[in-house]
């Protein structure tokens, strides 16, 4: 499938100190925003308990979350759940109270602000199974990071393993940032989505190098720079299809 017909001409090379300086703004505000508010992770991660409620008419979060807050919950985070008639509660684990415990009072909390309030369901994640889902997590990324530089090294040249690498954390370490910035939830779902991430992004690096790699041989009288702007501009209709899904 091309997805751009005509002959494609960019200078990619001649615009790589601009490119270059926009990956390094956008890398620093995502350790900037990692480092100063840190990421919103999800129940799977910080263990607790999750409670999903629904009302017949929208709600204010705001006025939940202090209920539960004069309660003795801490600060629980609260938010809406595909609707605004739906709203999603996580509760930190407190010493000495069970998670059943915790529920079944939270729930009360809640009828007592609002008797019409349903209860769709109520989930239990141990503080020990978030912390191995942490850590499993953080290596799961560590280890596909090393499996990729070793495969670049056997299917290219070393030279071409420390840029693809880096292309990749750049990729990963931007969409981390944006989870940080705004404040998303960072849960299991998100963490298979960087992987993805991962796959889509070496894919498509894996095609560019090779590209590159042939043109090489075809183009003997070319600079690196005409090389690669013509090799990056043969794959740009791959690359775009595959940086937009």
């Amino acid at each position: 499938m091309q997805l751009l017909k005509d002959k494609l001409s960019i200078d990619f090379m001649g615009k790589r100190r601009f490119a270059m300086l926009l990956s390094i703004v956008l890398v620093t505000v995502s350790l900037v925003a990692l480092v100063s508010k840190g990421l919103n992770f999800g129940i799977d991660f910080t263990g607790g308990t999750l409670i999903e409620v629904g009302y017949p008419e929208a709600v204010e979060l705001d006025g939940i979350r202090a209920s539960l807050a004069d309660a003795g919950f801490g600060s629980p985070q609260v938010q809406h759940f595909g609707s605004s008639l739906d709203v999603l509660v996580r509760i930190a684990p407190q010493a000495g109270k069970d998670s059943v415990e915790l529920s079944d009072n939270a729930l009360n909390v809640l009828r007592a602000q609002n008797a019409s309030m349903e209860m769709r369901r109520v989930e239990f994640v141990g503080p020990q199974v978030g912390e191995e889902l942490t850590e499993q997590g953080a290596l799961a990324m560590i280890y596909a990071l090393i499996g990729i530089l070793i495969y670049i090294m056997v299917r290219f040249q070393w030279r071409f393993s420390p840029g693809a690498v880096v292309a990749l954390v750049h990729d990963v370490l931007i969409i981390i940032g944006v989870f940080a910035l705004f404040q998303f939830d960072f849960d299991l779902t998100v963490l298979a989505a960087l992987l993805a991430v991962i796959g889509y992004s070496l894919n498509d690096t894996i095609v560019v190098f090779d590209r590159i790699r042939e043109n090489f041989r075809r183009m003997r009288k070319g600079t690196s720079e005409e090389i690669i702007n013509t090799s990056i501009n043969q794959t740009f209709s791959r690359t775009l299809m595959t940086s937009i899904t």
